[in-house]
């Protein structure tokens, strides 16, 4: 029984740079912690919001002995991700460049035991287990807001032309609040985070499909961001893929 991972990010077919960051980074006893972050801002704020939140999770993860519970796992994300917003909120406010600068983010902790993700933003976490491939994020954003009050359908959601606007993102106000949850993970489980790159051009049960495909986990993260790209690629897209896995065939 062993956690598995894959993650990648691509500039897609439209843009001249990509603003996602993130990646798959391992504490000293081996649970695994997940960050995709898009960052916006333009060229040169967004690369540096994405681009910092990613570092300094990674660094404070590397510090980490052990998360043995769910409550520790909640409240290191908490901590770190408030932590994370407060340096690049003074990064904006000191460097005239990166002025109005922000990122989405979606990040987990994968144990053994269990799954917590946080996120802030339209980047999102989707879990895939017995009972599906299932969304576990809320999306931050004002069309989400409108179809949760029922102001407009999904279907309308679709295209709605203010669909990239955000309610909320790191390092655009002084406070934020993280949304957390924790989940069971049991054996044969996948989590997926992903930039809204790809969830606005792949939908759940192809990444379903995908996900349960006999190829390795690095041929299905490259084969979901080639699906994105055929169908337009107008953004970054950037995938981390976890599968708690008992098959000694596959690799990370």
């Amino acid at each position: 029984m062993d956690l598995i991972y894959a993650f990648k990010t691509d500039v897609g077919q439209a843009r001249p740079h990509n603003e996602d960051n993130g990646g798959i980074f391992l504490a000293k006893n081996g649970d695994v912690l997940a960050v995709v972050a898009d960052g916006m801002g333009g060229h040169q704020a967004g690369d540096v919001a994405s681009k910092m939140t990613k570092m300094i999770l990674e660094e404070k993860w590397s510090e980490v002995e052990q998360i043995s519970n769910p409550t520790d796992a909640e409240k290191w994300l908490i901590n770190n991700i408030n932590q994370v917003n407060e340096t690049l909120y003074s990064h904006a406010n000191e460097h005239v460049e990166c002025q109005g600068m922000g990122t989405t983010l979606v990040a987990a902790i994968c144990t053994n035991q269990f799954v917590t993700i946080a996120h802030i933003g339209d980047s999102r976490g989707y879990v895939l287990n017995t009972s599906g491939f299932i969304q576990k994020t809320q999306d931050h954003s004002l069309v989400n807001e409108l179809v949760r009050t029922g102001q407009i359908t999904d279907q309308e959601a679709e295209n709605h032309p203010r669909k990239n606007v955000l309610l909320r993102a790191l390092g655009t106000e002084n406070q934020i609040k993280v949304d957390v949850i924790t989940l069971e993970w049991e054996l044969g489980n996948y989590l997926l985070l992903c930039s809204d790159g790809l969830s606005n051009k792949v939908i759940d049960e192809e990444i379903n499909d995908v996900l349960l495909s006999d190829e390795k986990i690095e041929e299905k993260v490259n084969k979901l961001i080639t699906i994105a790209n055929e169908r337009g690629g107008e953004d970054n897209i950037t995938v981390a893929v976890v599968h708690y896995s008992s098959s000694d065939d596959e690799v990370r």
